[in-house]
């Protein structure tokens, strides 16, 4: 194994105090080992994992943290053909950090999965089972995803995103058109790849949604109006037809992407990070691409490291979408 594929954590991570925690632990080949996606009648609500032996066993291996780690709770969790998601609630301050918690059950999971992958007859000897053991490969991999959970709606929207994971895979496999990455899409002479219906590149007229600063700090000294005349106005642009393009950075600018996102408007999407192969769009989004209501556009190739958005990124995808709203058409 080499140095990069080790155990990292991120430095100065120690997430030892009380939170909730979303992980995400995947299997390195991605191949079906813990279970089969089941979709009756083709109908993506009704899909679910049949649960292979080793994903019985690594279930169950995750509900008995508890019993370990009595601070903790396990709030949610959906077993995947090649993945698991599990959020924890540590109720208590812990001597050790979620990181070893997390670590512990990685090795837990190491342990049944090479022990089911042992083939032991009578004609092997104790050397070989052994051989075989040291030589078989851990469940997931060593750089499992651990995201704490800190703002103000985030478990509900995580819980529904692991519960659902079922129904989107299923979503996806059953409606490839919209979630296939598309490459060499030029706009204002930059190429971008996107998800998500590309004919919303041939509408009438679109608009930028860009909360600027300076109407957040007259908000927060008491003088609102601007803000709410032009969050407002967004709004009132979709319902005149209008396609707003945006990255939907700031609480303010996902208010309004939350109320398009509800009212069904055509958005375009400016990612911070390019599609891995995995790739699917966050809960509400995900739903919205599926109807053909949404185009997610990034100029970025996919970056498995990256976790947040910088302001020098965040400055430039604003100026994208003023790019986009300018080449295609202004309202």
């Amino acid at each position: 194994m080499s140095e990069h594929d080790k155990w990292h954590w991120q430095e100065g991570r120690i997430w030892r105090g009380v939170g909730i925690y979303h992980v995400t632990m995947v299997v390195p080949s991605r191949r079906s080992l813990l279970g089969d996606l089941v979709i009756p009648n083709n109908d993506s609500e009704q899909a679910y994992v049949a649960r292979k032996e080793l994903g019985y066993r690594l279930v169950d291996e995750l509900v008995h943290i508890h019993a370990y780690y009595p601070e903790i709770l396990i709030l949610q969790y959906c077993l995947m053909p090649d993945h698991l998601h599990a959020i924890i609630y540590v109720r208590h301050a812990m001597k050790k950090s979620i990181n070893e918690v997390v670590r512990g059950f990685w090795q837990g999971a190491k342990k049944i999965a090479r022990m089911s992958s042992l083939s032991v007859t009578s004609e092997l000897n104790s050397d070989q089972i052994n051989e075989d053991y040291i030589k078989a490969d851990p469940i997931f991999t060593e750089k499992p995803f651990i995201r704490p959970l800190s703002h103000k709606g985030q478990l509900q929207t995580m819980i529904r995103y692991v519960q659902m994971n079922p129904q989107r895979l299923a979503t996806k496999l059953l409606m490839p058109g919209f979630f296939r990455v598309q490459e060499g899409i030029e706009i204002a002479g930059r190429m971008y790849r996107g998800i998500g219906n590309a004919e919303l590149l041939q509408a009438s007229q679109y608009a930028p949604v860009h909360v600027r600063r300076t109407m957040v700090e007259e908000a927060e000294h008491g003088d609102n109006k601007r803000l709410c005349d032009y969050m407002n106005g967004c709004v009132i642009d979709a319902r005149n037809g209008i396609v707003m393009v945006s990255p939907f950075i700031s609480q303010r600018e996902k208010a309004v992407l939350d109320v398009l996102i509800k009212e069904k408007h055509p958005i375009i999407y400016i990612a911070d990070n390019g599609f891995g192969d995995y790739y699917k769009p966050g809960d509400g989004l995900f739903d919205a691409v599926a109807e053909g209501r949404v185009l997610i556009l990034s100029p970025w190739e996919y970056d498995a490291q990256k976790r947040h958005v910088t302001r020098v990124e965040c400055v430039a995808m604003n100026q994208m979408a003023e790019e986009i709203c300018s080449a295609l058409g202004f309202c």
